[in-house]
């Protein structure tokens, strides 16, 4: 059996309440996960204390903990799992922020033309955080793309693909979603 099809099976059995087939799952995409998150720690100042291999692991903590995971192939598991991803990152920025009280600040970007005008810290991660929550509300699908592009490293064909659009509507909603976190980032 191929490797698709054998991550679609496995998710199948874990939402089925097989224990072993998330464990399975999860170390067959182990690699892919650590890739995910090496690309979102490049993003993220050494001082958030986080490594690769601490984010993948909380990661699959997280999962572990969800009740009911509706996920139905590799591309969809792999995007919740940068979401999932995202939200630690996030979640590590408050606890140090709120420790710190806005001392010396770790530096997350965003990957686009309007990174260079961001301001930095843990107070970035939350500012981006909640540029993302914003744009769900406006369009839920852009997050998606948004997700997909930046925390998974996806293209345009492999989202369109995930998300059962045309290339050419993710491109508008690339650049949708980054003219609308460009504006909220500057107002924050």
């Amino acid at each position: 059996m191929g490797h698709v099809g054998e991550v679609t099976q496995l998710l199948a059995a874990a939402q089925q309440g097989e224990a072993s087939a998330f464990d399975r799952l999860f170390a067959m995409l182990y690699p892919e996960l650590r890739r995910i998150a090496a690309s979102r720690m490049r993003q993220t100042d050494q001082r958030l204390l986080l490594d690769t291999t601490a984010l993948v692991h909380e990661c699959y903590l997280r999962l572990l903990k969800q009740d009911a995971l509706a996920l139905n192939d590799r591309k969809h598991f792999l995007a919740y799992s940068a979401k999932v991803m995202r939200s630690v990152v996030v979640d590590l920025a408050r606890e140090q922020q709120a420790q710190r009280r806005g001392g010396d600040l770790a530096f997350v970007t965003l990957d686009t033309a309007a990174a260079h005008a961001l301001p930095t810290g843990e107070a970035e991660v939350l500012q981006v955080h909640e540029a993302l929550q914003a744009l769900g509300e406006v369009d839920p699908r852009l997050v998606q793309v948004v997700e997909m592009r930046y925390f998974v490293g996806l293209d345009n064909s492999e989202i369109a693909l995930a998300l059962d659009i045309s290339t050419r509507t993710v491109e508008r909603d690339w650049e949708r979603a980054r003219s609308f976190l460009y504006s909220a980032l500057q107002q924050g």
